[in-house]
């Protein structure tokens, strides 16, 4: 009668030492080892991220300052139209999306709060002015207050808003309304045509950035952010659904190699017997 193989106790004895080896392990490399481990697990997330911030960033300054223009600016652009993609927003989008949870349920969380904040925000560009005219900033700061009201009480429907994205979508909307010249609340803040040729004589050209190159009229300010702050929940869930992908290829790679391997040893015991 032919004696059984001995692979499995050898197997069985290295197994227990690898598990005593480990043990033996100080505490910081066991730190170590667990933070490149989380390292190694984030990577896919972390290059696919990369990757869509450059393709945005990249879109929107174009979309802006090259595809949809009004005019040639003689400095290798062209003035933006009223309607723009704002870099920065896409990222606020982007950002609150995961901190909503990174799931199909932020996506209408953080939907729903941009909605909200951006409507608060465009009723405290329409209403500013009518309650304190330039220079007067009270009229704002009211109005300011007043909106911050129902975006905190939204905030008991939390299945379907998220209020910091509310404040972070006002705040997307308020911020781009003062780079582009406090239109309606300044006179003529948002320009009074957008053309190159109106940049030349300050009553015309508003009194946004870059000499009123991104004066924009109110409304305007609001479907652009808006739009941008949506962009980045896209980006968002692109960048979830694109980084689980990869992972499970890499992870169906490392299970093949593995079966393979386990193959292997089967036949060469087969072998030594």
């Amino acid at each position: 009668m032919s004696q059984p193989s001995a692979a499995p106790d050898t197997f069985a004895l290295k197994t227990s030492q690898l598990s005593s080896q480990q043990d033996n392990i100080p505490p910081r490399d066991k730190k170590v080892s667990k933070m490149l481990q989380k390292i190694k697990a984030t990577l896919p997330l972390a290059i696919v991220v990369g990757i869509l911030a450059y393709a945005w960033t990249h879109f929107a300054l174009s979309f802006s300052f090259h595809w949809v223009t009004a005019g040639d600016l003689g400095n290798g652009l062209e003035l933006p139209a009223n309607f723009q993609l704002i870099v920065p927003a896409g990222f606020i989008g982007w950002g609150f999306f995961f901190a909503a949870g990174a799931d199909n349920r932020a996506v209408v969380k953080v939907g729903t709060a941009i909605l909200s904040g951006g409507l608060a925000a465009l009723a405290t560009m329409a209403l500013s002015s009518k309650t304190a005219d330039f220079p007067d900033f009270w009229g704002i700061a009211v109005w300011v207050g007043v909106m911050s009201v129902p975006l905190i009480i939204l905030g008991v429907f939390d299945e379907w808003t998220y209020v910091p994205a509310s404040f972070g979508a006002f705040a997307a909307v308020f911020y781009y309304w003062i780079a582009t010249g406090l239109d309606f609340w300044t006179p003529g803040g948002g320009g009074s045509e957008n053309t190159v040729n109106s940049l030349s004589d300050p009553a015309t050209a508003g009194t946004g950035a870059f000499g009123g190159v991104i004066s924009t009229p109110f409304g305007w300010v609001w479907a652009g952010v808006t739009a941008s702050l949506f962009c980045g929940v896209v980006l968002g869930v692109l960048s979830v659904k694109l980084a689980s992908f990869f992972a499970r290829q890499r992870q169906a790679g490392v299970d093949d190699m593995a079966e393979a391997e386990v193959d292997t040893r089967q036949g060469t015991r087969v072998k030594g017997r």
